[in-house]
């Protein structure tokens, strides 16, 4: 056994854990020990982006790998908040080491105790009060990182306990495995049953399909049963846009054939989603029978009456069923596929009648959708990774955006916090730097995480951010937009704001490009990939309308 104190011992166990990186902002001692032992940390301009950078990496990295926080104590650990709360309400797994008080401090007041304050906003949170607690309360971190709900979970470092030597009685430390439950034979006996009897079922995919990796038997089941797949707005890109199976995906914007399906079908199979009622995402409508599939039995019987509860992990439970259905029809599957896909087809045409002129509009300023329609041409969709920010980006995109790969687009939002899209690209660009990785994000959001350009361009994570420049909050823009109604908006600019952009980004280290014509867009785009390739960030700067239509209905 070698001497160390708590904090190079925890550093010790992260390296074990495979913790390649950690992103931080200064102070807490876990940052040098760490970079003694090679793992790279990477500090960001705020506490909040640091967070949401490790919400990045452990979405792309589907629980394999997690993205691991380390700040200061007292206002570090207050800054952080919104970031754990975005995490928490999307179930993401992220470690976050807190600097803390010393011991005699904990309880004084006004002092910050995270293990008071965070309850009710992480999944689990400890701080170490005996230097031979170390062991034991990573060994736990890391079982809750692991296994049953995810979400953020919080180690708080008591000052001077953490830097006291750890008994080599106490250095024990021994990493805790995956393990996964299916649900009863008999649920799920009785789910085939009632998709292969359903009039007209569809499955309704969240994230739960990406992060347990069942994007492959989601589209075996679908094939199998003739099925269509709508995907939640955190569940984009779980299956395949492109499949003539697929109606798209919603938040609160979707597509035509996800609203008909919704609408019309008599059975929604929900596989990985909590079926939360959110305004981000699509309603389920009354009258079906609800087969819920969910990791959490908590989310059964939440918000919406399930007929049967599916509670285990997604990938198992679509494999369960699919040898059921298998079971049950003698391995020929069900349904009239051809007749579905028709049906889909025909009502992608429909829709795509009305919005292919937008998606190809020639105004300028440009249309949010013209900018969206020439990143899906001009992108390798399969080596990238896109996402939206909070507002009209996100609403506008999700419909829009073909996700073909799993992780190739990060759809999220059951909380929105403005100025996600940097930071969270910084982390997925870390867990896959040969991706292309692009966020979409509005001057509003800029405002709320823009500096975060620097730090990618400091730390040479190469990522891009188109933002809409409109110089408003479209949201809170419109005629029916009564929130900021128009004497705020009209009297004092509440909701305007103004800014040259790409010269923001130059002043940062980072590549800005300024677009105000249809035809600069698409050089745009593949000038950004060259940079990023290059290791440059870069900033393109649309100058927008701003746009009031979405595919609502």
């Amino acid at each position: 056994m070698t001497v160390m104190n708590g904090i190079d011992y925890i550093t010790q166990i992260l390296k074990q854990e495979g913790v390649e990186w950690l992103s931080c902002f200064p102070s807490n001692p876990i940052i040098s020990a760490a970079a003694r032992e090679g793992i790279r940390p990477i500090a960001f301009r705020h506490e909040r982006g640091a967070v949401m950078a490790a919400d990045g990496y452990s979405r792309i990295s589907g629980r394999r790998r997690f993205g691991v926080v380390a700040v200061q104590a007292q206002a570090g650990a207050e800054n952080v908040m919104g970031g754990l709360s975005q995490a928490y309400a999307d179930n993401i797994p992220i470690l976050v080491l807190l600097g803390g008080n010393n011991l005699d401090q904990i309880s004084v007041r006004p002092n910050f105790s995270a293990v008071r304050k965070y309850q009710g906003w992480v999944k689990q949170i400890e701080a170490i009060y005996t230097p031979d607690q170390v062991g034991d309360v990573m060994r736990r971190a890391f079982h809750a990182l692991r296994n049953g709900i995810p979400g953020p979970v919080v180690v708080e470092l008591t000052g001077d306990v953490c830097s006291q030597e750890v008994p080599e009685t106490a250095q024990t430390y021994r990493s805790p495995k995956l393990t996964r439950q299916a649900p009863e034979s008999s649920d799920i006996g009785a789910a085939a049953k009632a998709l292969i009897a359903a009039r007209k079922p569809m499955i309704w995919a969240g994230a739960g399909v990406l992060f347990s990796g069942a994007t492959a038997a989601l589209r075996e089941l679908a094939e199998l049963t003739a099925t269509p797949v709508f995907t939640t707005m955190p569940g984009k890109s779980a299956f395949d846009e492109r499949h003539p199976l697929a109606l798209g995906a919603g938040s609160g914007a979707t597509t035509l054939p996800a609203h008909r399906w919704l609408s019309d079908s008599d059975l929604l199979l929900a596989l990985g989603s909590s079926l939360t009622r959110s305004p981000y995402g699509q309603a389920v409508r009354p009258g079906k029978l609800i087969i819920h599939n969910s990791i959490n039995p908590d989310d059964i019987n939440k918000d919406e009456a399930a007929d049967i509860g599916l509670v285990g992990d997604t990938c198992l439970t679509i494999q369960a069923l699919i040898e059921e259905v298998k079971a049950q029809t003698s391995g020929q599957g069900t349904g009239d596929r051809g007749q579905i896909e028709a049906e889909i087809e025909a009502s992608k045409a429909e829709w795509m009648e009305e919005w292919t002129p937008v998606l190809n509009s020639d105004e300028e300023p440009l249309s949010y959708y013209r900018v969206i329609h020439e990143i899906n041409r001009n992108l390798d969709l399969e080596n990238s990774i896109v996402t939206h920010d909070a507002g009209a980006p996100r609403d506008s995109i999700v419909p829009f955006y073909n996700a073909t790969t799993p992780h190739s687009f990060i759809g999220w939002g059951k909380t929105t916090h403005l100025g996600f899209g940097i930071p969270l690209m910084i982390g997925a660009k870390m867990a896959e730097p040969g991706k292309f990785c692009l966020n979409l994000m509005g001057d509003g959001a800029f405002g709320m995480s823009g500096t975060d350009i620097e730090t990618a361009a400091r730390a040479e994570v190469a990522i891009t951010t188109v933002l809409l420049n409109n110089s408003a909050m479209a949201t809170y823009s419109g005629p029916s937009q009564g929130a900021i109604g128009a004497e705020a908006r009209e009297r004092y600019g509440v909701s305007s704001m103004r800014g040259d952009y790409a010269k923001i980004a130059e002043g940062m280290g980072a590549v800005g490009i300024t677009v105000s014509k249809v035809t600069e867009m698409a050089p745009a785009l593949q000038e950004a990939q060259r940079l990023n390739a290059s290791g440059k960030t870069a900033l393109i700067d649309v100058h927008a309308n701003v746009e009031q239509r979405r595919s609502r209905f």
